[in-house]
């Protein structure tokens, strides 16, 4: 049994494909099958159930490569305490955020981390809340920043600030003259909203909901075509209050705040229990708590 065979079948399983997992471990198809039929007969089991269209764990193989997994990000971390030395502040750091933080928090962040981590540079990985917790749980990133609740056996969680929602209306809405917004009026109207995988929208109907029961909820695929989708007139939004500042919005729509209570989402930073670069985490926090941000309500 080798690291790379474990390596192999650990792609597989997330492929669900041969072909594609050899081209993510840079070998060939043959070369990979073979490998995994060794370590098979190795191990006396079968690791995957193959047929034309898919390939699947067997349930003794889920615990193969459960450990399997647990065994690569050990070797990593051997690597990575041996690489880094004393200074957990070098090399590149793998950071995951979910979409509706990742393109209003970075712009903030990065400037202060190359000042306080300049051999620190960033591996961004932008996903949905399922994806990046995957990816954390199996090593392909070390920290991920997202939205509670986030309850995940063996990764640890760092509450870093609450952001309020606000209310975005094209020009000529009836609202338009509106100081504030109560959230149980959007049940009247047509709200767009990021698809139903993206927990921003799960939130946001938590928060209003009367909204999920009554309203009329139209869908896009990104914060950005959500706002342009507003400002054709098509509806109105709920942004989080970041992706809603002077440099985001255009003279065809008007941001309102929400009237009390307003609903807001609490971001934190969630990273492996195991993970051997605590420093490199705690810089990272130290650095998001310095951004200086009317839309991020930092906690102490």
């Amino acid at each position: 049994m080798t690291l790379s065979e474990l390596r192999f079948v650990v792609a597989v399983a997330k492929e669900r494909n041969f072909s594609r997992a050899a081209e993510k471990c840079f070998v060939s198809q043959p070369a990979l099958s073979l490998a995994i039929k060794k370590l098979e007969g190795e191990l006396g089991i079968l690791l995957f159930e193959r047929s034309r269209t898919d390939v699947s764990p067997t349930p003794i193989g889920e615990k193969v490569i459960a450990q399997a997994i647990r065994a690569i990000e050990e070797v990593a971390q051997i690597k990575e305490i041996a690489k880094q030395g004393n200074n957990q502040l070098s090399g590149v750091f793998r950071l995951g955020l979910i979409y509706s933080i990742g393109p209003y928090l970075l712009p903030e962040l990065i400037p202060i981390l190359r000042q306080t981590a300049p051999d620190m540079p960033l591996d961004i990985e932008e996903n949905l809340t399922g994806q990046l917790e995957t990816q954390l749980r199996n090593g392909v990133i070390d920290a991920a920043i997202l939205a509670l609740p986030f309850d995940v056996p063996g990764i640890k969680t760092l509450t870093l600030y609450d952001e309020k929602y606000v209310v975005m209306v094209p020009i000529g809405h009836p609202w338009a003259e509106r100081k504030l917004i109560h959230a149980q009026d959007l049940a009247e109207q047509n709200v767009l909203l990021l698809n139903s995988g993206h927990c921003y929208s799960h939130q946001v109907l938590q928060a209003c909901p009367d909204l999920s029961r009554k309203g009329q909820v139209l869908q896009g695929n990104s914060l950005e075509t959500i706002r342009n989708m507003v400002a054709s007139n098509l509806g109105i939004t709920v942004l989080p209050s970041s992706a809603a500042t002077e440099r985001y919005v255009n003279p065809l729509v008007k941001v309102i705040p929400f009237a009390e209570p307003v609903p807001v989402r609490r971001i934190a930073l969630a990273w492996r229990k195991s993970y051997a670069r605590e420093e490199a985490v705690e810089c990272l926090a130290n650095a998001i708590n310095q951004i200086k941000s009317d839309c991020l309500l930092m906690l102490e």
